[in-house]
């Protein structure tokens, strides 16, 4: 059964010494605001990472990152799931039903619209890019002796913000369940802890938020990401300069004071939230969300 409550989405991750999300049209370099001096993260990043995880879980998933074609795909899951058409193999991965879908392939054609919409990730603070020079492990010609060089680029510290929306509405079109929504929030923190490529190791969960808000309510918080701020141990803003020298977690607070105060004014509204922390980042201005929801109010450290 499709779920019938709105959510909405906090996600907050630390990049140490690797790519957040290198762009291919520009020597994968991190993608970056040059005038803000953000990192950026694309909404296909964060889906990968969720898709990812839930194919180490056994979760059938149409995009499974393997270079195959289409039609090669869908007669895979045909086989697997033991259906007819495109439409019944695709009903049955969670991330068309969570993500939705553009389908065309031969006679069947049809498009679904994601229930759960990703904004681009940006991180809370100016942040530097550099690029690191190695050594390849072969030469490029038999008659050279010496090995070839290969460039990279790593982001030496960010703390990243994203938010998500699941819109109910949506859900009757593509299935989505309670279950599918509970496989996205355990995802997106257990799949962050487990980039342990070669060019995403650093990558570490921290903040992860769920508003859940009563059945027939058709409001949002809204831009969660845009309510957080990083302070100084002292609660200070940082200047830009201090932004770039940022190197871990335990340099900064994560101020949601402006966040709890939104949802608190919704507090009517609102079945639960949930919050998850790392201990290693300082979180401040929970207590505020804790005072207007009282036992609706659920905090798990990890």
């Amino acid at each position: 059964m499709s779920f019938d409550q709105r959510r909405e989405y906090l996600f907050v991750y630390s990049v140490k010494d690797a790519n957040p999300n290198g762009d291919p049209l520009n020597a994968n370099h991190p993608r970056f605001d040059e005038d803000s001096r953000q990192i950026l993260v694309s909404d296909v990043r964060v889906k990968r990472t969720v898709r990812d995880q839930w194919l180490r879980e056994g979760q059938d998933v149409f995009v499974d990152g393997e270079t195959k074609t289409l039609k090669s795909r869908v007669e895979e899951l045909k086989a697997k799931l033991n259906v007819k058409t495109g439409r019944e193999a695709l009903a049955q991965c969670i991330d068309t039903r969570l993500f939705g879908v553009t389908f065309a392939l031969g006679s069947e054609s049809f498009s679904w619209t994601g229930p759960v919409q990703f904004k681009w990730g940006r991180s809370l603070h100016q942040a530097t890019v550099q690029m690191i020079q190695g050594t390849a492990a072969f030469a490029t010609k038999e008659t050279s002796e010496q090995r070839s060089f290969r460039n990279e680029y790593i982001v030496p510290f960010v703390l990243i913000a994203d938010y998500a929306i699941a819109n109910q509405h949506a859900s009757q079109t593509t299935g989505a369940t309670d279950e599918d929504l509970e496989a996205l929030f355990s995802a997106l923190w257990r799949g962050t802890a487990n980039l342990i490529t070669r060019s995403k190791v650093g990558h570490m969960p921290r903040f992860l938020l769920e508003v859940r808000y009563n059945e027939g309510f058709d409001g949002i918080t809204g831009a969660l990401d845009e309510k957080i701020a990083l302070t100084d141990k002292a609660g200070n803003a940082f200047s830009p300069n201090d932004q770039l020298a940022l190197r871990s977690c335990g340099e900064v607070l994560l101020n949601v004071q402006m966040l709890a105060e939104s949802v608190a004014r919704l507090a009517q509204d609102i079945t639960s939230v949930r919050v998850v922390t790392d201990p290693d980042l300082e979180v401040v201005g929970l207590d505020i969300m804790k005072s207007a929801l009282g036992e609706r109010f659920k905090l798990e450290a990890r």
